[in-house]
């Protein structure tokens, strides 16, 4: 005997509805919450391996690092930043562009300076198994 799907309908019960609704809704809620990316709330600026600057995401501002080749120049704005200028040959640094999620990194290898943007909580970019 096959039932049709109006027939299955049928035998579903006012809270069985309930209870599909809610789990439904629990689901929802628990993506949101562990699925959505820790937004950052600082920008690290490294130079020559050492921590020079650990600058906040709130207020516009450009700051200048001094490397081997000349000084790079570090542009922030409320919640991302950028490598505005770097005097390296190749500009990788700088066409990297605005970086706005937790653990984004851009790195002037040949000035040897590094800007990487953190939050309250480590982001991965891969599961490990």
């Amino acid at each position: 005997m096959k039932l049709a799907a109006r027939d299955w309908l049928q035998l579903i019960l006012p809270g069985d509805w309930l209870f599909l609704v809610l789990a439904a809704l629990c689901v929802a809620l628990l993506a949101l919450r562990f699925w959505s990316p820790d937004r950052p709330d600082r920008a690290e600026v490294r130079a020559g391996g050492r921590l020079v600057a650990s600058l906040p995401l709130d207020a516009a501002r450009i700051f200048e690092v001094p490397g081997p080749l000349g000084v790079t120049r570090i542009e922030i704005a409320p919640g991302r930043a950028r490598v505005l200028s770097d005097p390296g040959p190749r500009q990788y640094c700088v066409r990297q562009g605005w970086l706005s999620r937790n653990g984004a990194v851009a790195i002037c290898a040949p000035n040897q300076v590094s800007l990487s943007l953190a939050g309250r909580t480590a982001a991965y970019d891969s599961l490990g198994y």
